[in-house]
């Protein structure tokens, strides 16, 4: 395998496959030396985790390469597609961090390429076909069977071409009638077998209004649009595999009879991003913001740009994700433990360290002098000690975590329990002296007496205890509601699932109400937070000690603060898998 050049004292490091195709297109002097891609998202969603990847790749190429990007919105079928759409894809390219060169339509082309397709018919290369859409499927034959001509195959030019142009005056219905290319019937490539290249639609579109009532399909459009931008570089996912000598044919019935060897888009597939635990078909994401399923499409347990986004995941982490699995021509699941470890990787270096208690017991401090208090030092992030620090309040009472008391603990449990000792992080050693119960039975009140001198820097604070845990003074506290999001889906692999539910006679929202993680969001109202935090902004990130990685709620206020977990600081699901 090739490799870039390094600049100086850098590493080397390997290409990746779409690298040493472009590097050895700009080695043969194609396309004029140049390099352009465009990422053509269609506007009929949000973008989710598997556009990131293509996103990366399509600007990262570019970058790389001295070249351009351009952003091209696939807005051919009017029905599925939204100015939101449009709005929310610029958000979230720009929080990953990219920026395109223009910014292109499909729709700047139906002009042109209703001439082409004009074009197309007087040369006797397409026909104007009145079969349904079922019927023309099943002419289609198999891998090995060739397929069946449609009885409109050799109709008149004049007649498809007044049939075509009566196609976009809304004359007829939708369904009544296509345009097909006329390839080869019997082609090895089922693509070939005549595809539809235009249909009808009467829904307006949201940017030519009613003007046009026929529009191109994807694998038409798609190709021409390329070429008229200057696309050299068209990078897909491996389902366009065998779209691509389509691709190529459009192109070269569109500029006939011109060399394009050196002067052509070339069409590149790479392996998609899919993730275990994840469904990313943006049909069943829409099914589940319609029916109510996830409270919309920035829902932290959806796997859109935006989710993750408000879940408190990074584009540095979604990059450094990226980065690690890679680009291949085979397709994988991947673990989604790998990408949370990415995000954990990258908020261990940013996240402020603070404490907060998210299932709070009271633990009173029994020698400690009731009107007193003392401010201690608390470090902002241990891995970049620029960061700083900031007070902390100690006091009498205080607010510990739940799990960090037992009454009757194990050899190797090494946090507080009656006669055992511990350390409370940034302050003293304390020895557990009782509890207290309410009526339910639970523990409502721990006590303990502090050991003198053995805070950081005093005389006796080497004194070696095994357990150390955080806590919060009660009177130096701000309430919040933590939001501890889990995975969507029971299932590892729930496409495979849905589709089985399916078969079994249930519907998409059923099946997937079935396959829903019902641990997926736990809110918690009664957790405690430092006054640090008082001023936090939506999108701050906190690691919050011993606990995990949250950020701030957009809808987070001054007086009610909303935390979402991002990720626990380790995977518990692993364990859980393997327990299974």
């Amino acid at each position: 395998m090739s490799e870039t050049k390094a600049t100086e004292g850098s590493e080397k490091k390997s290409l990746n496959f779409i690298e040493e195709i472009v590097e050895k297109d700009l080695a043969e002097g194609k396309n004029g030396g140049r390099v352009q891609t465009r990422f053509p998202p269609e506007p009929n969603g949000y973008l989710h985790i598997g556009h990131a990847k293509a996103i990366c790749m399509d600007f990262g190429i570019a970058a790389k390469y001295g070249g351009v990007c351009n952003l091209r919105f696939d807005d051919t079928n009017p029905t599925k597609e939204d100015t939101e759409y449009v709005d929310a894809i610029k958000e979230d390219i720009k929080w990953l961090g990219f920026q395109w060169g223009n910014e292109y339509y499909a729709s700047d082309y139906f002009q042109q390429l209703w001439d082409f397709a004009v074009e197309l018919i007087r040369e006797g290369k397409a026909y104007i076909d009145e079969q349904n859409q079922e019927t023309i499927l099943s002419q289609k034959g198999s891998p090995t069977q060739p397929g069946i001509n449609s009885p409109y195959r050799d109709r008149p030019v004049e007649e498809s071409l007044d049939l075509f142009c009566r196609m976009n005056s809304g004359e007829f219905d939708e369904g009544s009638m296509v345009l097909r290319a006329k390839i080869d019937m019997a082609h090895n490539n089922m693509l070939f077998r005549d595809p539809i290249i235009y249909r009808i639609v009467k829904t307006p579109h949201h940017r030519t209004g009613t003007k046009w009532k026929a529009y191109p399909m994807y694998d038409f459009a798609h190709g021409q649009s390329d070429f008229f931008e200057g696309v050299t570089h068209s990078l897909c996912t491996l389902e366009f595999f065998p779209h691509r000598p389509l691709y190529d044919l459009f192109i070269d019935w569109l500029k006939k009879g011109q060399d394009l060897d050196d002067n052509r888009p070339r069409q590149n597939e790479f392996n998609k991003l899919n993730l275990n635990y994840t469904l990313l078909s943006k049909r069943n994401l829409l099914a589940l913001v319609q029916n109510g399923l996830v409270s919309g499409w920035d829902d932290p347990r959806m796997p859109t740009i935006c989710g993750y986004r408000r879940r408190g995941y990074t584009p540095e982490s979604i990059k450094l994700f990226v980065d690690r699995i890679g680009y291949t021509k085979f397709d994988a699941l991947n673990d989604m433990a790998l990408m949370e470890s990415a995000v954990r990787e990258d908020l261990n270096r940013r996240a402020t360290r603070v404490s907060a208690v998210i299932d709070p017991v009271k633990l009173t401090v029994t020698n400690y002098p009731e009107d007193k208090t003392e401010e201690l030092e608390s470090i902002n992030n241990p891995e970049n000690p620029d960061e700083g620090s900031h007070k902390i309040t100690f006091s009498r009472t205080l607010w510990i975590e739940r799990d960090d008391f037992m009454e009757d603990a194990p050899a190797k449990y090494f946090r507080l329990s009656p006669g055992r000792e511990v350390r409370l992080k940034n302050a003293y050693i304390v020895r557990c002296s009782g509890y207290r119960k309410g009526n339910d039975g639970n523990v409502e009140e721990v006590f303990c007496e502090y050991i003198p001198n053995t805070k950081t820097g005093e005389p006796d604070s080497n004194r070696k205890v095994k357990g150390t845990i955080h806590w919060i003074s009660t009177t130096h506290s701000i309430q919040a509601e933590v939001r501890l999001y889990d995975r969507l889906w029971l299932f590892e692999n729930p496409r495979d699932e849905l589709s089985r539910l399916r078969d079994e006679g249930l519907s998409a929202v059923d099946a997937m109400r079935r396959m829903l993680n019902p641990k997926s969001l736990e809110v918690r109202t009664k957790c405690y937070v430092e006054e640090y935090l008082t001023d936090t902004k939506p999108l701050d990130h906190f690691q919050f000690q011993r606990i995990g990685y949250f950020c701030t709620d957009k809808d987070s206020t001054p007086d009610h603060l909303i935390f979402n977990r991002t990720v626990p600081l380790k995977d518990s699901w692993g364990k859980i898998k393997d327990k299974a």
